[in-house]
């Protein structure tokens, strides 16, 4: 079975761990403080997970989900995920991660940057618009009416495509926006950042259509 590592066990990343294990997988988490402290995550996990260091994690991850803040980065293990398809969840917050001049000035995206900066590594931005709450609790089985889509964006065909078979296996479909350069259609501020599922901080969202998704995708500006 495939193992998914975890860079970041927080609100997404714990949900997406969650949500992986229900499926099926082996995960593999780890956090910036130390395997110890992921003790009561991992017993709630139940045996298809086990603590690591976040280099560990990676180099054990078939498929490894970044979800740490933004600043942090630069201090992820570039080696061990070399080859490998990252799943993105981050924001750039300045306010949070300092100033980046090329994000602020618009040339890149800061998943364009964290790309360049893993060098072979095949991110895709996901699960970065979806309040983790609504995020737990609106996967459904496929063919179920109330199926909502999440968002992908890549600039790797392979990698868009692992991901997708992901989000089916724990329980969402996919709206492929595009490159990396595209994702800043679903980054804070946009119409696709959190409202398609819900609303802040009703905790159960609202199951949507890849219609409403791609619409509020389509209604993103500068």
């Amino acid at each position: 079975m495939t193992t998914v590592g975890f860079i970041g066990s927080g609100l997404i990343g714990g949900t997406v761990a969650r949500l992986a294990v229900a499926a099926g997988y082996d995960v593999v988490v780890s956090n910036s403080r130390g395997p110890e402290t992921l003790a009561g995550l991992v017993a709630e996990l139940g045996p298809k997970a086990r603590a690591a260091t976040a280099t560990e994690a990676a180099e054990a991850g078939d498929i490894v989900v970044v979800s740490v803040p933004f600043h942090a980065h630069a201090r992820l293990p570039i080696a061990q995920l070399a080859g490998k398809v990252v799943l993105d969840t981050n924001n750039y917050y300045p306010e949070r991660d300092g100033a980046f001049a090329e994000l602020d000035e618009g040339k890149l995206t800061s998943a364009e940057l964290e790309q360049r900066e893993l060098g072979t590594a095949r991110l895709v931005k996901v699960f970065n618009n979806i309040f983790h709450a609504h995020l737990a609790t609106l996967a459904r089985p496929a063919g179920d009416a109330e199926r909502s889509p999440l968002t992908i964006a890549g600039d790797d065909a392979g990698a868009k495509q692992t991901a997708t078979e992901f989000l089916d296996a724990i329980g969402y479909d996919a709206v492929d926006i595009g490159s990396l350069a595209e994702s800043w259609r679903v980054e804070p501020g946009q119409p696709a950042y959190g409202p398609p599922y819900g609303n802040y901080p009703d905790p159960v969202g609202v199951p949507v259509s890849a219609d409403k998704v791609r619409a509020a995708v389509a209604a993103a500006r500068r």
